[in-house]
């Protein structure tokens, strides 16, 4: 009799025993529906969105067009260095008085020369950043749907020099698609090939090129509030 006690108990510890290592393994596994790693993007690319901007259908239709619009002043200023540089060469031809008033006249049209050029370099970029800003804030739309549809988790601007980005393969840029994805989206046709220009005049009185695309400060659709218009 005491032995078949005995082995009940037995038999209810190992069952108990049993139980309790099953419910702590239950326990301890995590749950598939509320502590599984949901699966996303896991890609990243690079991107000159300063680049992107000046090279768009867009860009290079408003920039071209804001150059345009300076030729004149350029060739202003171009004009009074000239004649400030003729005056300086006659100075050895002329006595003292005659130099001294030469003298002022070349200090007041430096003064004249310095302060225009100053003016239409900060207007320039002014008219520059402005069209920088509108395209800018547009195109971050195409880049945002061109990440999302390409499974990208993280795209990185290259534009700045202060960009921590000191290497990357060329399979990673993704400035290319994206303009090409912006220049659908804006409907604007590309710029007819123009002919080899001839060289620029005197660095001293050339206002900033197409070339140089000025800074911005684009906001990410992907994060922003706020989409872009």
């Amino acid at each position: 009799m005491t032995r078949k006690i005995v082995s009940t108990l037995s038999v209810a510890a190992l069952l108990l025993a049993g139980a309790v290592a099953q419910t702590a393994a239950t326990n301890a596994a995590p749950s598939t529906s509320t502590n599984s790693v949901i699966a996303g993007p896991n890609k990243l690319a690079i991107i000159n969105i300063q680049a992107a901007i000046a090279n768009s259908n867009e860009g290079q239709r408003d920039l071209d067009a804001l150059q345009k619009k300076f030729e004149p002043k350029q060739i202003e200023l171009k004009s009074l260095s000239d004649e400030v540089d003729n005056l300086k060469k006659q100075l050895a031809a002329q006595n003292d008085d005659e130099r001294n008033k030469r003298v002022q006249s070349i200090e007041t049209k430096q003064k004249t020369l310095q302060r225009n050029l100053e003016d239409a370099q900060n207007d320039y970029q002014t008219q520059s950043n402005e069209i920088a800003q509108r395209i800018g804030s547009k195109l971050m739309q195409s880049l945002d749907n061109y990440a999302k549809q390409n499974g990208y988790a993280v795209v990185i601007d290259v534009s700045s020099q202060q960009s921590p980005v000191l290497w990357a393969a060329q399979s990673v840029d993704i400035t290319k698609p994206v303009i090409d994805a912006y220049n659908v989206v804006s409907g604007v046709a590309a710029p007819a090939v123009k002919p080899a220009t001839p060289s620029a005049p005197s660095a001293s009185t050339t206002l900033p090129r197409r070339t140089t695309p000025p800074a911005i400060t684009p906001k990410p659709a992907a994060t922003s509030a706020t989409t872009p218009k």
